[in-house]
């Protein structure tokens, strides 16, 4: 047997809206009971699910015919180590693609659609019939596969999160973040309600709209039409850009540096002022997070890690 064939997929699930509906309320009846009390459909959350369990039974069915493979729930993914060679294939919306993307060295990553109905997939290439022939192809790296740069968080304490998306900078509830922050020669202190870094591949998302709101505002106050086309980065490109979400400029903090590019040479530098809900956490996944509270100190830049992504 080659070494391909013996190569481990590792096959990365999550739960339905209608798992976690059940986990909470304990019944089907008492689920229904509760989404058709607030008017929305139920029916809807049957279809996805039902959809969901077809397209695992089709995947997992292509992994035995092809061998050695492992399933793992996201909630595992922290703690989980993968081998150098797996190969790891994501079932899911695009978040799951980048949660799982972020724990990876180097492995090749498939984003398989289960619903594409349902969900456009901007990293979800794949169907679960596709796996049958897909995996022994990316065995022998006959596949293509796309980089993908990543953001790297890591505090004076030696703790380090990733990003495949973007990084969070902030208070855990509805407060005002306060902090230090220094890029290059520059540097001030400021009051805001977090920050925001952004990769080239998720300049598609949170920032965008930062951005898109703020040209917007900007426009209606000078009461003119927009002008202004947003352009987002190249996936792989080797910066990431950082927002800061509304800024207050006040006596003790100031705006002057509220947006920019970040690359190896020279990082976002950050000192925490939050004395208890100091936050920094990725990619939407705020139970996976790190404490920044009052005196930490956070470097964000470039990861050395990338991300493949087959495509």
């Amino acid at each position: 047997m080659s070494a391909a064939a013996e190569r481990k997929v590792v096959l990365v699930t999550r739960h339905t809206r209608l798992d976690e509906l059940l986990a909470r309320h304990h019944t089907l009846a008492q689920a229904r009971f509760y989404i058709e009390h607030l008017g929305a459909d139920f029916s809807d959350y049957l279809r996805e699910n039902a959809a969901y369990a077809e397209s695992l039974r089709v995947a997992v069915e292509a992994l035995q015919a092809w061998g050695r493979y492992q399933l793992v729930d996201r909630a595992y993914l922290p703690n989980f180590v993968f081998g150098a060679d797996d190969i790891v294939v994501a079932l899911g919306q695009d978040g799951l693609v980048a949660n799982t993307m972020k724990y990876l060295d180097g492995q090749p990553l498939v984003g398989v659609n289960p619903e594409p109905s349902r969900w456009d997939g901007v990293l979800l290439a794949f169907k679960p019939p596709d796996l049958r022939t897909l995996i022994g192809d990316v065995a022998q790296d006959k596949r293509a596969t796309k980089s993908v740069t990543m953001a790297e968080a890591r505090l004076s304490d030696g703790q380090l999160l990733r990003a495949v998306n973007d990084l969070f900078i902030g208070p855990r509830s509805h407060t005002s973040a306060l902090y230090e922050i220094a890029l290059g020669d520059e540097h001030e202190s400021q009051s805001s309600s977090g920050i925001i870094v952004s990769t080239g591949l998720g300049s598609t998302a949170w920032l965008k709209s930062i951005v898109t709101g703020s040209w917007g505002i900007a426009d209606a106050l000078r009461d003119a039409a927009p002008k202004h086309e947003y352009r987002p980065q190249a996936w792989d490109a080797r910066h990431l850009t950082f927002a800061v979400r509304e800024p207050f400029p006040s006596k003790a903090s100031t705006t002057s540096l509220v947006y920019g590019s970040v690359t190896a040479r020279q990082p976002l530098r950050l000192r925490s002022r939050m004395p208890e809900s100091g936050v920094i956490f990725s990619d939407g996944m705020e139970s996976d997070y790190l404490r920044f509270t009052a005196g930490m100190e956070a470097t964000i830049t470039v990861a050395e890690r990338r991300g493949r992504l087959v495509v």
